[in-house]
């Protein structure tokens, strides 16, 4: 291993914060340096409690993540700050408007932000977003905030990442009736009605606990449904103490493990999946791809045949999947 990369990880571990961002950057955009760093970092990891903050566009997320880490920074709490944002149509890298909302705390010496962008990737998370926690985490981050795009009912992935997923909810934005027709009800482990200053906080309240009244909950955990104001930072305190509550049950036995397994296993699986699409790709020539659409064009084809005959070829190690 070089000394280079050596000493680049313990600038992290000493919390460098422009060592970080390098190492961000180089994860990323999939420098191989990167990776070989993270391989230095991940047995410096594990340690971060990492708090998922998901919901539609609009329920004030940015917000309610800038005044929890205020919150946790109150207590003594090294906090890292992973805002995924849209992708701009332009630059193709993150329109960093969470970064711009959460400036009270970007002056913290305690507090690392971190914008990436989606690009083009669903589930409301970024793909690199499990190494970059994995860097902050190594960088001492005792507890990482990760706020997703908001990109609405399919926003699930951020449960694969968290160890504990809160959901906002908001009065008049159609939350209340959304929610319930998509996953997220399953995945969220603590419920925030926020802007409860707003006419039908309660109800929106009212409704969720009905609905979590009618679900099950195999892990034994009974998910609250808190109220907050993130602006003034009315309920903020009360939300901290339920995400320590979540954190001491699921220490109590296995919980965290067993949840910890399938995070890994699925980040894993992720991973064998990019790797063999890369692999797959580089053995392919434009030729070979450009014959088989041509084929489905002219209906000599299916596309199921010409996918399954490609990837035989590749399978059988033959080297480049040329065009026949």
């Amino acid at each position: 291993m070089s000394n280079s990369l050596e000493e680049w990880a313990e600038r992290i571990f000493a919390r460098d914060r422009r060592a970080m961002a390098r190492a961000i950057s180089a994860v990323e955009s999939g420098e191989a340096g990167g990776i070989e760093l993270l391989k230095l970092l991940f047995p410096k990891s594990g340690s971060a409690y990492v708090v998922g903050v998901t919901g539609s566009p609009g329920v004030g997320k940015s917000t309610l993540v800038e005044k929890l880490a205020a919150e946790y920074r109150a207590v003594g709490t090294t906090v890292g700050i992973v805002a995924v944002d849209p992708t701009s149509p332009f630059t193709g890298g993150a329109i960093l408007g969470d970064r711009i909302r959460m400036q009270a705390v970007a002056v913290d010496e305690g507090v690392y932000i971190r914008s990436m962008a989606t690009r083009g990737h669903l589930g409301g998370l970024a793909p690199a977003v499990q190494d970059v926690v994995t860097i902050l985490d190594a960088a001492g981050c005792q507890v990482i905030l990760v706020e997703t795009v908001g990109v609405g009912q399919d926003e699930v992935e951020i449960a694969r990442h968290a160890d504990v997923t809160v959901l906002l909810l908001a009065p008049g934005m159609g939350d209340d009736v959304q929610t319930f027709k998509a996953g997220v009800l399953e995945i969220a482990d603590v419920f925030v009605v926020n802007k409860a200053d707003r006419p039908g906080a309660d109800r929106v309240e009212q409704e969720v606990t009905a609905m979590l009244g009618l679900s099950e909950r195999r892990e034994g955990w009974n998910p609250p449904v808190l109220k907050t104001v993130a602006t003034t930072g009315a309920g903020i305190a009360a939300l901290r103490e339920a995400l320590d509550r979540f954190r001491a049950f699921g220490e109590q036995d296995l919980r965290r493990l067993l949840r910890r397994r399938e995070q890994w296993r699925t980040c894993l699986m992720e991973l064998l999946r990019q790797r063999l699409l890369e692999k797959a790709l580089d053995a392919l020539d434009e030729g070979a791809l450009n014959a088989r659409v041509e084929d489905i064009l002219a209906q000599r084809r299916d596309p199921h045949t010409a996918a399954e005959e490609l990837l035989s070829t590749f399978m059988s190690g033959k080297g480049k999947l040329a065009g026949k």
